[in-house]
Parts: structure tokens; sequence; C-alpha cells
């Protein structure tokens, strides 16, 4: 080996060994978390495009005001209700407990709640369970709304759906301009131009949703008079043709009995937006599930007014609850002043869009990811959490700490150590969302019983 050689090999193995010992030098004074908290993607978790556009909007989003007259109504029913350290605001959902002690005490009447949600609802998780609660509890008998198609449609227990996949589908997600207007789960969807386009709903084997109860189509305004569909219950010649008149912004229509199963073809029903089907035995209490994956909350300000209410008339929500924020966690920055100031102008959009309805606010849950070697709470978790907490206050809604309910910093480490949530230390499995179930229910519960002494 030639001189020249050798002194290459000698400078290249100390300038290794050099590197080396810089690194573990500067190691003892670099953060234990190499990451930054303000991180541009979220390992994995989708957000919507109005998320990123706001978080993108220097200027600052700025509250819608509420209408002078619903103002003065959720003024009107605030009630102070201390109900524990993990609520605030249960007095503003005093219609709602009005509604539930009125039901409870004649036992007529019926109560509707919409629980709106993203990827911790999904497959009606947790939402099935608060359901049963307050069936058990209070009567009535369904699952509630259903849309035509649903990305969780394989996960969900509560009722098997299945369809062709020849539907249109557009998304609050990822349509800005819908073709029509979204329905209440923020979808609207389409029949194949010439196809055979089909849904079929089957009721689960679970206690109050055994059968589907008084099954009927929602569907929206079209030129179209030649459109109609044939209902099938799995029986021997139980089918039906219906006509679709479509001249209404909402149109309905009853599709017979109850029944365990039901098919819905559609023919000629190009151009007519469908929305979906309600299943309820119209007495008791009905909770409807409307979760999308990936969803901040902040689609929800593209619903129509005009067709919400249309639906509203028919639906008749008491309780609208809000369960968001996975989807915004850690994303750029760790001040949800953006996002508090847009929620703000999405509760006072959806009281317009459902102007009788109380409105509560359930939080984030507890978040966890890897500094060096151990899992903690996400640092967003806590900011996004006080954001939360503001715009309820603010926009007079009722207010539950999820996080709080589960136990705190570091709750979702020990949920996931003792089998309660997966291991991607951000979502409950079926048996935690029973238990997130249980403890939002009792939340709510304790706030109906502190109402009821004030009869």
């Amino acid at each position: 080996m030639s001189k020249k050689t050798k002194n290459y090999f000698v400078k290249s193995f100390l300038a290794i060994v050099i590197a080396i010992g810089v690194f573990f030098g500067l190691k003892q004074v670099m953060p234990k978390n190499i990451f930054s908290d303000t991180k541009s993607g979220s390992d994995g978790i989708v957000v919507d495009s109005l998320a990123l556009a706001a978080m993108n909007d220097s200027t600052g989003a700025q509250e819608e005001n509420l209408p002078d007259s619903l103002m003065e109504d959720s003024l009107q029913n605030r009630i102070k209700l201390h109900v524990s350290d993990n609520s605030e605001g249960l007095g503003y959902l005093s219609s709602f407990y009005e509604k539930l002690y009125k039901l409870e005490s004649t036992g007529k009447g019926k109560v509707r709640i919409a629980y709106f949600g993203d990827s911790m609802t999904d497959g009606d998780f947790i939402v099935q369970d608060i359901r049963n609660s307050y069936q058990s509890a209070y009567g009535g008998k369904g699952v509630g709304f259903v849309g035509i198609t649903s990305l969780s449609a394989s996960a969900r227990g509560t009722v098997s759906h299945q369809y062709s996949k020849d539907w249109l589908t557009q998304s609050c997600l990822t349509v800005k301009n819908p073709k029509r207007s979204f329905g209440i789960d923020g979808q609207v969807f389409f029949a194949a131009r010439g196809g055979s386009s089909w849904v079929k709903f089957t009721a689960g084997n679970q206690e109050n949703i055994s059968m589907l109860y008084n099954p009927t189509l929602f569907y929206g305004s079209s030129g179209n008079d030649k459109a109609s569909i044939t209902v099938s219950s799995g029986k021997k010649d139980s089918a039906s043709v219906y006509m679709l008149p479509a001249g209404e912004l909402l149109n309905t229509v009853s599709l017979g009995n109850t029944a365990k199963s039901l098919k819905i073809s559609v023919q000629n029903g190009d151009s007519i937006p469908f929305y979906g089907v309600n299943f309820d035995d119209g007495v008791g209490v009905h909770v409807d599930n409307f979760s999308i994956r990936g969803n901040s909350g902040l689609p929800l300000s593209l619903y129509n007014k005009n067709l919400m209410n249309a639906l509203d008339n028919v639906l008749q929500y008491d309780l609208i609850v809000l369960q968001y924020g996975t989807n915004v966690l850690g994303y750029n920055t760790l001040d949800y002043t953006w996002y508090e100031n847009k929620m703000i102008a999405v509760v006072n959009h959806l009281r317009e869009c459902f102007p009788k309805a109380d409105i509560l606010i359930v939080s984030v849950g507890d978040r966890a990811k890897k500094v060096e070697t151990e899992m903690q709470t996400d640092k967003a978790v806590a900011p996004l959490i006080k954001a939360q907490r503001k715009y309820a206050a603010e926009a007079y809604a009722g207010f539950i700490n999820l996080q709080a309910l589960m136990g705190g910093d570091g709750a979702i480490v020990n949920w996931v150590n003792d089998g309660f949530a997966n291991k991607d230390y951000t979502h409950v499995n079926a048996k935690g969302a029973r238990k997130l179930s249980s403890l939002i229910y009792d939340e709510l519960d304790k706030g109906y019983t502190e109402y009821k002494k004030t009869k």
C-alpha cells in the first residue's frame, strides 16, 4: 500500500472518530424530543382542506355572529349547573334536559340527538353505547339515520350496510362545491345513470336496534319525474315499487313496515340527490351517528341552512354533539386560536340549521407520542382543549373534557397497557369505546340529575 493511500485511510478514520465524538457531545445538550412538536404532518391522520386553509390564514378567522333571536334563546336557557371538574356549561343544555324530563315524566314524546365526529366515532363506536344507554333508560328503538354509502360500513356492528359500487358519493371532506347540497351526514349520493344502484340494510342483534323500524327514505329536489325504487324486505313476493316525486327541497317516502332487512333498488334515479334512510319507532330517544374519518369539524360550515331546516322539521333535533380534534393536533403551532374562531362560526351556523337544539362540545381525548423511549401525552393536547373550552363558552355550548374523563395526562398510555386503546396511542378499541361512552353518558346524566333539582 502506498504512503499516499495510508495517509488517506488515516485521515478518514480520524474524521469518523471526531464525528462520533461530536455527536455524543451534542447529545448531552439536545432536547429529549428530537422532533419538533410543530411538525407539518400528523402520523398518517388526514386533515381536511378547510383546516389546512385556516391554519395557513395569517389574518386569522373571525367568528360569525349568532343571530340576536338565537343568542337571546341561548342566554335565556342558561342555568348554572355544576356537575364536576370534567365539564362546564351543561346549563346550556337545559332545553334538551327539559325534553328528557317530559319524556321521563309522561312516557310520551321523543328526544333526538345528532352526534357528529371523526374517526373516534367511526363504525358507530362510542355513539352506539350512548344510544343504548338512553334507549334503555327512556325508551326508543332504532339505529337512527344512516347514509346511502359509508367508508365505515364494513366496520359497523349496529346495522349491516351494503351497497352497489356505482353510487356517486360526494363528501364535505373532499368536495367544497357539490352537485347538490350535502345531507346531514355531510354527504350527498347520486344513483348511476342507466345503472342499477342499490343499498341494503340489515338490523343487528343488539338491544333496542334488532329491527329496522319505520324505514323512511330522504332525498332532494329534481326535475326528474320518472324515478322509482323497488323495496324488498327479504321475504318472498314482498317487493314494492314506489315512485319518487321530487318537487320539494326535501322529500321523504315511507318504505313500508318494520322489517329485519331492507333492500332499495333505484330505477331512473339520476339527477336526484339521495341523503339516507331513517329507522326509528317514533318514541323515546334516538341518536344518529354522523362520523367522517379525518374531519376537523370545519366542513360543517358548508351545510346548507335551508336544507338543514327542512331536515330538522322532520327529525326534530334536541341536542347536537360535536366530538372533534384528533385531526388538528400538532400541526405547525401550539396556538389554536384559528381553530377556536372557526369553530365558533361553525357552532353559530349549526344553531341556524337546527334552531331548537342545544349544543355540546366533547373535547379531544388523550393522545401520546414517543419522546426518546417513553410515550408521553402530546404537548398539543392541552392548548387544543383550551381552545375547545373557549369556543364552547363563547358560543353558549356545553363542554365535556374527554381527556380529563380518561384520566388526564398519560391516560392513553394506561389505556393501551390495560387493553382499552390501540397502539397508535390515539384511538380506542371496542372495549375502550364502551368505557368512553359510559364516561360521557354519566357526565350528561349528572347534568340531568342536577337539572331535575331545579324543577
